[in-house]
């Protein structure tokens, strides 16, 4: 029996009204809303994957998930005929490309990039309220990037992993932190963007809510350091709320949807 035909599909979401990423039996999940698309076009699809599992409440820009079908579909077809079943879940399909048998979405990534938003205002969140963390003080945003420049490179990160992740190692290469802020007339608004081959659970989250703390002035930039080589999760400051967080993007050797 031949193989079935592989496609990578590129997802974006709203991460509020599920419990996740992975497919759950009594609440619900991105994972389960893709896969009754599937269905709806095909019986007996076999279950998905996808690069990063992401929590309860986290959104995606650029999630990248995998499906084998029976038929050889036409991508673009493929991607409009979702789209279509996927309503109203507040998920889509932005590309879809053919891929070789052997490709994996979460195996043969080489680069996953996060964003963290922060809106610094006192009135509560309207139009933003779900999609970012509402912090009622202004932050130090040169103090940030200053805390942030000690978390670039090869560490071990034990301090910033959840006590239930599942990695083997806690050691990891934080390709990237930056600390941007946005121009906005009714806040201070602050973007972390962070890139790794991989992260361990809650390790972005645990990062931005040590940064806040040293941007609030309750830590000092060194602080960090010295958290970071404590390599003891007593020694984090608050994890960042999820609503904040955004899978940005997935990096693989060959561009799947060039």
């Amino acid at each position: 029996m031949p193989p079935m035909p592989r496609y990578a599909l590129k997802l974006e979401y709203d991460g509020a009204p599920f419990a996740g990423w992975q497919r759950q039996a009594d609440q619900p999940s991105v994972q389960g809303a893709v896969e009754a698309a599937l269905a709806a076009l095909e019986a007996d699809v076999p279950s998905i994957a996808a690069a990063g599992r992401t929590d309860a409440g986290v959104h995606a820009t650029g999630q990248v998930a995998q499906c084998d079908m029976t038929r050889d579909w036409d991508p673009f077809r493929l991607s409009e005929a979702l789209n279509w079943h996927l309503k109203p879940a507040p998920v889509a399909v932005l590309a879809c490309a053919r891929v070789p048998d052997d490709w994996h979405a979460r195996f043969s990534a080489i680069e996953r990039r996060y964003t963290y938003r922060v809106i610094c205002r006192r009135a509560p969140l309207v139009h933003d309220r779900g999609q970012a963390w509402l912090v009622k003080q202004p932050l130090d945003v040169a103090a940030m990037r200053a805390a942030a420049r000690h978390l670039v490179g090869l560490h071990d990160f034990t301090t910033f992993r959840a006590v239930h992740c599942q990695a083997q190692s806690p050691v990891k290469t934080l390709d990237e932190v930056t600390v941007e802020e946005i121009a906005r007339p009714d806040a201070q608004e602050i973007r972390f963007h962070l890139r790794a081959r991989s992260f361990l659970h809650n390790q972005v989250r645990s990062i931005v809510g040590t940064l806040e703390r040293v941007g609030a002035g309750a830590w000092a930039p060194s602080d960090v350091a010295t958290a970071l080589a404590a390599a003891d999760r007593a020694a984090c400051g608050p994890v960042a709320p999820p609503e904040g967080l955004y899978l940005t993007g997935v990096g693989y050797p060959r561009d799947v949807f060039g």
